[in-house]
């Protein structure tokens, strides 16, 4: 049988895979510190939200990583401690973020995902890997028009310029 036949889990990674998984991982570790330190800053219910389920998705995302490295002998980089709650009203004004920037900074965070999503699915020769990029994926997209949903309703939203008025002869 040949070396890339059978079950995937058992083909081995090639380095751009690893190299996907290795940054999903890292990229996520650091996401997941910034989203608990924004769930401490946003006054919004419907930010603290979406902040929650960031948080939940990019934890799964981390541990299917992180197993897989393990799984083929890469070590992962370590988690960053968990942040602890705190009390938005004993966050001093100059020191908070508002909920604007940090909606602008998760939309952000949450596109770059879901390139680095679709590069990983693009190059992987394993089913498995490729699979699950393309969950992640997906439910990133999902999180993605949530934001953006979010960014609109609370007039929260800088689009860049639009073209109202067409010039002549076009």
């Amino acid at each position: 049988m040949a070396i890339l036949g059978g079950n995937p889990k058992n083909e081995p990674l090639h380095y751009g895979e690893i190299f996907g998984v290795w940054q999903c991982s890292t990229k996520g570790k650091g996401s997941l510190s910034s989203f608990q330190a924004f769930l401490n800053h946003a006054g919004d219910k419907d930010l603290k939200d979406i902040l929650k389920d960031l948080i939940d998705q990019t934890t799964r995302e981390i541990k299917e990583a992180d197993e897989i490295l393990l799984a083929n002998g890469i070590p992962p980089v370590p988690a960053f401690p968990e942040r602890p709650p705190a009390d938005l009203e004993e966050i001093p004004v100059g020191a908070r973020f508002s909920d604007p920037e940090i909606g602008a900074a998760v939309a952000t965070a949450v596109s770059m995902g879901i390139v680095e999503a679709s590069q990983v699915i693009a190059i992987s020769i394993r089913e498995d890997i490729g699979a699950l990029f393309l969950k992640n994926h997906g439910l990133k997209a999902a999180l993605g028009a949530r934001i953006l949903r979010l960014l609109k309703d609370k007039g929260w939203l800088v689009p860049p310029p639009l073209q109202i008025k067409r010039p002549d002869g076009e």
